[in-house]
């Protein structure tokens, strides 16, 4: 497909965030979900992926436990807290603030 895109600071922690709101995951599922639903114009490399995922339980806005995975293989699967839940709304406030104000400048003649 096209070109991948470099993700903003921040953006990584929204977007991780809003998967696990969707449902508990372990790393690879999180960062092939992002990737599936961009249409494959986000590719989250693990070198990126693992320190957020390690950041955002820090916080406790996400937590985390060992499971199962798809393949019969150990993993360690994270969930969002309802500290994160809280996080993710204010920062998907934050983003639409955000890009509402980049689309006026950019439609500016």
């Amino acid at each position: 497909m096209g070109k991948s895109i470099d993700l903003l600071q921040g953006t990584l922690d929204l977007l991780i965030l809003k998967t696990l709101a969707l449902e508990p995951m372990h790393g690879w599922g999180i960062s092939q979900r992002i990737q599936q639903i961009s249409h494959d114009s986000l590719q989250v490399q693990q070198g990126s992926l693992y320190p957020a995922l390690h950041r955002l339980e820090q916080q406790e806005w996400i937590a985390s436990e060992w499971g199962a995975s798809e393949n019969n293989r150990k993993a360690k699967y994270y969930r969002l807290t309802d500290s994160g839940r809280r996080q993710l709304e204010a920062e998907t406030a934050k983003w639409e603030r955000l890009s509402a104000a980049v689309a006026q400048i950019l439609q500016t003649a």
